[in-house]
């Protein structure tokens, strides 16, 4: 029976120890000196900023009026109002944007309002395409330089977005760092080594061809990761435009702040057990490492999540070896956690301190225990289907 549980042990700790590798390959990674751009060929081009929006009438007004300031002439600013029930069509035309109404109770979230979008923006083409989300601001001067790179590289190119906590206090910090770790420090590893990256919903730039022609992915929960994968199997991986940031803030309230993280989460996770393996059987098939590097990130675990397993993982193979088992397991699950370890250490040291106060820290274990309910959801239930608006201040 030791035997059996041994070897039971061996094969989860194992499992576990591949993303943490990965994991810290790509915090160490992030701190190599960046990769030097080519300088932008000055050209003309016209560039549409599509926005998908439902129910967005608080923030609506101010998120058009700076995004019109980062228009050229020529460029469009086009918000789809999805199933609306405020004045969030109204707001948003008055601040100056192209407005179009979409009305379907059956479909909805935004992959639809994008599809909906995209077939308006198909009577007048653009040159590039930038995905925009109605609670998100740019950097200023950045958001042509983000649809260039992308014509540059015929590609999809990825800013960096992050979100910022609202209040000092509690675990808005956690949370706060854990989407930084998510979407600045793997992405950067990533790019240091000369990988494509993952696309994270918002600050997203696509040549109108590649945009037009994109696979459809209304159906999945987290449709921005799995049209990234799609696109990355058709040849035309995202890559990661450093020098543009894209930010906004995380919900106040637990409640929504839950709702928002089962939305992502869920769809990481149905993501890792559905899509990555074909990610990486399709690049070791083709020999190509952009796909095998698309596929091991995505089989990274949520940060919470991630801890949970590897200290349960520690525990259990330490209760083998007492029971006078192999010894092997806690091995490995003890090089696990080192290697987890020291990642989320070079990635707080070089990026983090700002965002995690080291006073903070402490409120990891009950930002930890607090996801609990979430994967328990996802391990009964599967990945949660219904499109949801997250709350916002």
């Amino acid at each position: 029976m030791l035997g059996i549980s041994a070897s039971v042990a061996t094969a989860v700790t194992a499992s576990l120890f591949v993303p943490a590798a990965v994991f810290c390959v790509e915090s160490l990674t992030s701190l190599l000196p960046a990769r030097r751009d080519e300088a932008l060929a000055e050209r003309p081009f016209r560039m549409a900023v599509l926005m998908p929006a439902h129910d967005e009438a608080a923030g609506i007004e101010a998120t058009v009026s700076a995004l019109r300031s980062e228009l050229a002439p020529g460029d469009r600013l086009l918000v789809v109002a999805d199933n609306c029930t405020d004045r969030t069509a109204e707001l948003a035309r008055n601040a100056g944007a192209d407005v179009v109404e979409r009305r379907d109770t059956e479909r909805r979230g935004k992959g639809h309002a994008l599809s909906f979008g995209a077939s308006v923006l198909a009577e007048d083409p653009p040159d590039a395409v930038v995905i925009m989300d109605a609670d998100c601001r740019v950097e200023r001067g950045t958001l042509r330089r983000l649809a260039a790179r992308s014509l540059e590289a015929g590609r999809p190119m990825q800013a960096v977005y992050l979100m910022h906590a609202p209040a000092r206090g509690g675990m808005s910090g956690v949370s706060a760092f854990a989407f930084l770790v998510r979407n600045l420090v793997r992405p950067t590893g990533l790019d240091r080594l000369g990988m494509p990256c993952q696309l994270t919903g918002t600050g997203m730039a696509f040549p109108w061809a590649v945009f037009r022609d994109a696979p459809a992915t209304e159906g999945h929960l987290v449709e921005d990761l799995m049209l990234g994968h799609e696109l990355a199997l058709e040849g035309c991986p995202p890559g990661l435009c450093r020098d543009v940031l894209v930010g906004s803030e995380l919900p106040t309230g637990e409640a929504a702040s839950l709702k928002q993280r089962r939305r992502w989460e869920h769809g990481q996770l149905s993501i890792l057990l559905g899509t990555a393996p074909r990610l990486l059987a399709r690049g070791l098939s083709r020999g190509n490492l952009g796909l095998v590097a698309l596929a091991l990130d995505a089989a990274v675990p949520p940060l919470a999540l991630f801890v949970m397993l590897e200290g349960a993982a520690t525990v259990g193979a330490f209760a083998l070896v007492v029971a006078g088992g192999s010894a092997v397991p806690l091995t490995i699950a003890a090089s696990s956690s080192a290697l987890l370890g020291l990642g989320l250490s070079a990635a707080w040291l070089a990026h983090g301190r700002g965002v995690l106060p080291l006073a903070e820290l402490a409120q990891i274990p009950r930002y930890v225990l607090w996801k609990l309910p979430l994967y328990g959801s996802f391990a009964r239930k599967g990945a949660h289907r219904e499109w949801e608006r997250t709350e916002r201040s």
